[in-house]
């Protein structure tokens, strides 16, 4: 029988964090992006340095989906100041999501996604909200089945390109 886990990761974890975060943001937009592009970001944004900066942050957390003994997905929530736009205590972002590629299908995410639904709801949110690609379809319809609603766009740079994301929400009752 399989062993699923999701456990807050630790700053001595940080290497592993990296690992999962340049895999799967690799798997998720490389064949969309310049090789160019992409390094810019993952550099600048998934360097050790930059995620351990992230988990000292008292608002961010960085969480592990393991299989196993296999990490196959994290998630990182922001509150607070450390939110990328809406900055107050009512919401809880999601920053990133991500599971590897061939364990796509398989509810992992949706197990990440009510990891952010059950802290948000402990810390009295009132909404969770989110940034999605205009271009990343299969996000977008994730989001949507699982009650999500667009309210606004903002631009994604990856790069040196200026990207369109979706801004989403979802109420919590």
């Amino acid at each position: 029988m399989d062993s699923i886990e999701i456990s807050k990761i630790s700053i001595a974890e940080v290497e592993s964090l990296k690992t999962i975060s340049i895999q799967t943001f690799t798997e998720t937009f490389s064949e969309y992006n310049t090789k160019n592009d992409m390094q810019k970001y993952i550099s600048t944004n998934l360097s050790s340095e930059k995620l351990l900066k992230e988990l000292n942050s008292n608002e961010s957390a960085f969480y592990v989906l393991n299989l196993n003994t296999e990490i196959i997905g994290y998630l990182k929530v922001n509150t607070g100041m450390s939110q990328t736009e809406i900055q107050n205590n009512t919401s809880l972002e999601i920053e990133r999501i991500y599971v590897k590629q061939a364990f796509h299908g398989k509810n992992f995410g949706q197990r990440l996604l009510q990891k952010a639904i059950d802290i948000a709801k402990k810390k009295g949110c009132h909404y969770i909200w989110l940034a999605v690609w205009e271009k990343n379809l299969k996000a977008i319809s994730f989001y949507t089945k699982h009650g999500f609603m667009a309210f606004d766009k903002h631009i994604f740079q990856l790069g040196d390109d200026a990207q369109l994301d979706i801004m989403m929400k979802l109420e919590l009752k």
